[in-house]
C-alpha cells in the first residue's frame, strides 16, 4: 500500500500521475493538460457536492441533503430539538429505524415508548418508520434509500453509502435538525483523496480485511481526516457490491468526512435486484481528475487482518500476530494501561494455549458484518463442522429481515444452527454493548465496526473488563471451525458457493410505515413518561469562569468514553438522566464535579450570589478583580470544561457533547479534535471548541480559568483568545485558539445552543 506525498492526477480512471515536476510532461504524453483547478472539478465528489450546494460558492458550501436517517438512540432527541425549534413537517424523506436499543431495557426509558414516539412522529410529520428487528439502519438505507449521485445525512457515524454512488455523512443530531428546518450543512470544500484499487483479493480475504489494512495505514497520520475518500481504479471491477459495501462502511474509522465509489454494471445489478433500477446511473471521475492525495492498494497483497483492542487502527495480519504472538499481546496489554490505568487487571497472554490464541466469542453482525455475502461465505467455511462445547460461542446477526429470509431459503440458517452458532434478528446490540456482552476478561473477535474500550459492554466501575478484536467474517468462521483457536480464512481449504441473492420487498411493505411524505398534523405525538424536553440553556455571557473538572491525556478519547453506550442508552430520551453517565467509565468523579460548579451558574441565572452557592467562587472573583474590576455576576457565566488531547473519535451521537452541556459545560479544550462531527456537536450545543498547542498545560484538573470578553471574541471572529489561570490569588495569562467558525456557528454559540438560535430566529 502506497501513500502519495503529493496530489495526483487520475487519467481515464486507470493511470496515476503524481503532481511533481514531471507531471506536465507525463500528462502531455497521454494527450492531457495539467490544469489542476479544472481537474479538481473532475472528481465524483466535486460533482455531487456541486449539485447539492446552494451557496453558489464551491469553496464555502451550503449543502442540502436528499434524505435523512436516524436510529432509536438519536431520533427522540433530534425530533425534540426540532419541535422546540419550530418543526412543522419533515421537508425531505426522514427514516427512523429501531435497531440500536430494541433488545436493551435496563430501567430508564421503556424502549417501546420511544418506538411509539417515533411512529407517531413519522405519521404527524411525514416520515418513514422501520420497526424493531426489521433492519439495521444502514442496511435499510442501502436497500431502500441510496441513489447514485444523491446525498444522505445520518445521525450515526457509519452513514456511508458511497459504494452505491451516494455521498453520505454521519453527523450529530443538530445537523439533522438544521436540515429538518430547511437550513443547510455548512462546510468548506473538503479535500478529496483517491483510493486507487488494483488487483483482486486472494481467496479468504474479505472486505473487513481490506478496510482494516486501510485504517491501519491512514488513521494515525490523519491522511484522510475530514476529507472525502474516492474509490477508483480497475480493482473495483473485481469486487462484488456487497464486498464494496463492507469496505465502505468502515471508512468512518479513518476519520474521513465521506466516501464515494465508481458505479458500474455490478452497481446497476444491485439496484435492479432491489427493484430500484431507476435510482442507478453510471458514476466515474472525469477523464482527468485531480486529487489532494492518493492511497494506492494492490488488493492481491492484502491478507486476513486483525485489529487488536482498543482501536480499529491497531492492525496486524493474522499471520503476523501468530508469528509474534506473545510480543504483540504484551504490547496490547501495555497500551491498555494508557486507557484503563489500574482500574482493572487487563490481560491477554493467558489466552494462549499451547502456543495458540484462544478466543471466547465470535460475532458477525450489524452494518459491517451482517451482509448477505459475508454470512454465506462464513457458512461455507462452517458447513458440517462444530464450534465445540467449550467457552467459545458464535452469534450471527443478518443486517435485515430480507437478508435473513434469503439465508433461510437457501439453507444457510439451518447450516449455521447445526454448527452450534446462534442466528439472531437485525440488531446493532453487539456493536454498542447491548447484546452478547463477553464475560469478564473475555476476548471477542467481531466483524463489526468498532472495538473501543468498554464498547462491548464491560463496566470498569464494577471491576469488569472484556475486549474486542476486529476481523472479517470469513476468518471468524475459520476460527469457529477451529473451535475458538485463532485461524485466518486463508489457512483453510473451502469452495465458496456464492448463492444468488433475491430481495423480497414485501417484508417492508407489510411492516414499514411510509407516509410517502404526507404529514398528518392531527396525529398526537406519543410521549412516554421518561421522554423529557431539553432543559433551558443560557446564552454565552460577556465573560466566562471555567473550572477544569476532568483532564484526559490518552492519545485519543472516543465518544464512547465521553458518554458510554450500552445500558446508558436506556436513558437516551431523558437528557438529565443520561447526563449522569457522562465520562462514567473514564472519570467517574466528573459528574459530581461538574454539578458542583453548575450550582454557581444556577445562582447567576437566579440573580443571586454565585459565591453563596459555591463558596470558592468568592476567591475566584477576588483574583479576577485584581485586573478586571468591572466583572460581576451580571456579566459572567460559570461552568465547567474538560481537557482531552484528541477527543471525539467514534460515534456521531451528539450526547457526547450535550451531556456535558446539560451538566453546565461551557467548553472543551483540546490539542485537536478527532473528528469534524464532534467539534460540530460542541458548537451546536453552545460549547466553545477551544484548542491549545500540545505540550505542558498552563492549568491542571481543578483549576479555575477566566476568559474575559469571550462574547466579543466570538462576535469579532478572533482566533486567539486571551485566558487566565487563577493561581495564588492572581491571574496567570495564557492563550487559547479557536478554529474557523461560520457566521451561523458563531451565532449558535452566542445564543447558547441550536434550540435558542432557532427560537430567536423564529421570533424575528
Amino acid at each position: 500500500m502506497k501513500l502519495y506525498d503529493t496530489g495526483v492526477y487520475l487519467v481515464d480512471g486507470t493511470q496515476i500521475v503524481a503532481d511533481d515536476h514531471e507531471a506536465s510532461a507525463k500528462l502531455s504524453a497521454l494527450g492531457k493538460k495539467a490544469d489542476k483547478e479544472k481537474a479538481a472539478e473532475g472528481t465524483m465528489a466535486y460533482g455531487i457536492l456541486k449539485s447539492h450546494n446552494t451557496s453558489g460558492n464551491m469553496h464555502e458550501l451550503k449543502v442540502k441533503f436528499d434524505k435523512l436517517t436516524s436510529h432509536d438512540i438519536t431520533y427522540v432527541g433530534i425530533i425534540q430539538t426540532a419541535r422546540a425549534s419550530g418543526l412543522e413537517k419533515f421537508p425531505i424523506p426522514y427514516v427512523l429505524t429501531n435497531c440500536h436499543n430494541s433488545l436493551c431495557a435496563v430501567g430508564g426509558t421503556i424502549n417501546e415508548d420511544d418506538h411509539m414516539f417515533g411512529l407517531s412522529c413519522a405519521k404527524r410529520y411525514g416520515g418513514i418508520y422501520v420497526p424493531p428487528h426489521q433492519a439495521v439502519i444502514h442496511q435499510f438505507a442501502r436497500e431502500m434509500l441510496a441513489c447514485t449521485g444523491k446525498m444522505i445525512l445520518g445521525s450515526d457515524s457509519h452513514t456511508r453509502y458511497g459504494a452505491l454512488g451516494t455521498m453520505a455523512m454521519g453527523e450529530g443530531g443538530p445537523e439533522l435538525v438544521k436540515q429538518l428546518l430547511g437550513k443547510t450543512y455548512d462546510i468548506n470544500m473538503p479535500g478529496v483523496i483517491a483510493i486507487y484499487l488494483k488487483g483482486k483479493p486472494v481467496k479468504g480475504v474479505g472486505p473487513q480485511d481490506i478496510a482494516l489494512a486501510i485504517i491501519g495505514k491512514v488513521f494515525k497520520n490523519g491522511y484522510v481526516k475530514n476529507k472525502v475518500m474516492e474509490f477508483v481504479g480497475p480493482g473495483i471491477a473485481n469486487l462484488s457490491v456487497d464486498y464494496r459495501i463492507g469496505v465502505d462502511v468502515m471508512t468512518t474509522e479513518t476519520t474521513c468526512l465521506s466516501s464515494i465509489w465508481e458505479c458500474d454494471d455490478r452497481t446497476k445489478e444491485f439496484y435492479e435486484i432491489h427493484g430500484r433500477k431507476e435510482d442507478y446511473k453510471p458514476l466515474r471521475p472525469a477523464d482527468v481528475a485531480y486529487y489532494d492525495g492518493c492511497v494506492e492498494i494492490d488488493l492481491s497483497e492484502i491478507r486476513p487482518m486483525i485489529a487488536m483492542p482498543f482501536h480499529p487502527s491497531n492492525t496486524y495480519t493474522i499471520a503476523e500476530l501468530k508469528e509474534n504472538l506473545m510480543d504483540i499481546l504484551d504490547d496490547t496489554e501495555k497500551k491498555a494501561k494508557v486507557s484503563l490505568g489500574d482500574q482493572v487487571d487487563f490481560h491477554l497472554k493467558d489466552k494462549v494455549h499451547d502456543g495458540k490464541l484462544y478466543v471466547d466469542q465470535g460475532i458477525i453482525a450489524g452494518c459491517a458484518g451482517g451482509g448477505y455475502e459475508n454470512i454465506c461465505d462464513a457458512t461455507d467455511i462452517l458447513r458440517g463442522k462444530s464450534i465445540g462445547s467449550d467457552d467459545f460461542t458464535l452469534s450471527v446477526y443478518p443486517a435485515s429481515t430480507p437478508i435473513f429470509m434469503q439465508l433461510a431459503k437457501n439453507g444457510c440458517v439451518a447450516d449455521l444452527l447445526a454448527t452450534g452458532a446462534i442466528v439472531k434478528t437485525a440488531f446493532c446490540g453487539p456493536c454498542f454493548g447491548a447484546g452478547d456482552t463477553p464475560a469478564n476478561n473475555g476476548f471477542s473477535i467481531r466483524h463489526s465496526t468498532r472495538n473501543f474500550p468498554n464498547r462491548e459492554g464491560s463496566k470498569l466501575q464494577n471491576g469488569q473488563i472484556a475486549s474486542v478484536a476486529l476481523m472479517d467474517a470469513r476468518s471468524i468462521a475459520a476460527t469457529a471451525a477451529n473451535k475458538g483457536f485463532l485461524t485466518g480464512a486463508d489457512e483453510i481449504d473451502v469452495d465458496f458457493t456464492k448463492p444468488k441473492y433475491f430481495f423480497d420487498s414485501e417484508i417492508y411493505k407489510n411492516r414499514v410505515f411510509d407516509s410517502h411524505g404526507v404529514a398528518d398534523p392531527s396525529v398526537e405525538v406519543k410521549f412516554g413518561p421518561n421522554i423529557k424536553d431539553w432543559p433551558p440553556m443560557s446564552p454565552l455571557p460577556e465573560n466566562l469562569i471555567l473550572k477544569v473538572v476532568s483532564e484526559i491525556h490518552d492519545p485519543v478519547t472516543t465518544t464512547d468514553e465521553l458518554i458510554p453506550s450500552g445500558e446508558t442508552s436506556s436513558y437516551r430520551s431523558n437528557p438529565l438522566a443520561l447526563a449522569e453517565f457522562t465520562l462514567s467509565r473514564k472519570d467517574p468523579a466528573y459528574v459530581g464535579r461538574a454539578k458542583e460548579v453548575q450550582k454557581a451558574q444556577k445562582a447567576v441565572e437566579a440573580d443571586s450570589c454565585p459565591g453563596d452557592a459555591l463558596p470558592e467562587i468568592h476567591d475566584v472573583m477576588k483574583a479576577i478583580h485584581t485586573k478586571f474590576e468591572d466583572v460581576n455576576r451580571h456579566n459572567i457565566g460559570i461552568g465547567s470544561t474538560i481537557f482531552a488531547v484528541k477527543p471525539g473519535d467514534g460515534s456521531a451521537r451528539e450526547q457526547a457533547a450535550s451531556c456535558q452541556k446539560v451538566l453546565g459545560g461551557w467548553a472543551n479544550i483540546a490539542n485537536e479534535y478527532a473528528t469534524k462531527r464532534y467539534r460540530s456537536n460542541l458548537i451546536n450545543w453552545g460549547m466553545l471548541p477551544f484548542t491549545i498547542p500540545a505540550g505542558n498545560l498552563p492549568f491542571k484538573n481543578g483549576d479555575y480559568l477566566f476568559i474575559p470578553n469571550v462574547f466579543d471574541d466570538i462576535r469579532n471572529k478572533n482566533t486567539e483568545i486571551e485566558a487566565y489561570v487563577i493561581k495564588d490569588g492572581g491571574l496567570v495569562p495564557f492563550t487559547l485558539t479557536m478554529g474557523e467558525l461560520t457566521d451561523d456557528e458563531r451565532e449558535i454559540i452566542e445564543d447558547g445552543c441550536l434550540i435558542n438560535y432557532y427560537r430567536a430566529h423564529n421570533k424575528k
